[in-house]
């Protein structure tokens, strides 16, 4: 693997990247270009197939994470036992069915059980997850059953609000709609006071 730190005014992105991989999905994003009647040589577009490769690769790195070890990382005991909620947490995915990309936000809250975890690792896990090839629904319930079968708690809650770009630049072609998916177990399920109250919390503006 190979990676590169670009610096630029006020940021900094770190690209990673395997050279057998970009050659050969080079070749193949060279073919599409000239399959839909572009030139791969202009010059436009004549570095276009390696960019794109390595691109792809960021946009799918969620394949070579594994979000059980990311929780695992940052596992402390902890006598805790009320709602922890990470919200806001945005997304960025790709849609399997048609390749183009759904972004939105998550809303991911858990009731320990003897252990906490490093709120970061919240994040780094929907993100584990949202950089692969997926469905909204798919997302929603891997993000659950991950942080409920890593840090056995009481109840884990997940909630995806989203744009779909395969419903916004083609299709259907509508600008406003958002999907909302959501998944819970435990007390989030079977306790209605709970539930709602988180339901209530990823709404408020508290910040």
């Amino acid at each position: 693997m190979n990676s590169q730190i670009n610096e630029g005014k006020g940021y900094e992105r770190i690209d990673t990247w395997d050279d057998e991989t970009t050659s050969e999905l080079s070749g193949h994003y060279k073919e599409i270009l000239n399959l839909i009647g572009e030139n791969s040589l202009r010059e436009g577009l004549e570095d276009t197939p390696e960019r794109v490769a390595k691109a792809f690769q960021f946009l799918m790195q969620g394949y070579q994470h594994k979000p059980e070890e990311i929780l695992r990382s940052a596992m402390f005991r902890e006598d805790y036992q009320q709602m922890v909620i990470v919200k806001d947490i945005e997304i960025y995915s790709m849609c399997e069915h048609h390749m183009i990309p759904f972004f939105g936000k998550a809303h991911v809250a858990y009731i320990p059980n003897k252990y906490i975890t490093g709120l970061s690792k919240i994040a780094r896990v929907v993100e584990a997850f949202a950089r692969r090839l997926q469905v909204q629904e798919r997302l929603t319930t891997q993000i659950r059953d991950c942080i409920q079968q890593t840090l056995n708690p009481l109840g884990v809650a997940v909630v995806i609000e989203a744009h779909h770009l395969c419903m916004m630049m083609r299709g259907i072609q509508k600008q406003n709609s958002v999907t909302t998916t959501s998944a819970f177990t435990g007390e989030f399920l079977s306790k209605q006071a709970t539930r709602e109250e988180f339901i209530h919390l990823i709404g408020s503006k508290l910040h």
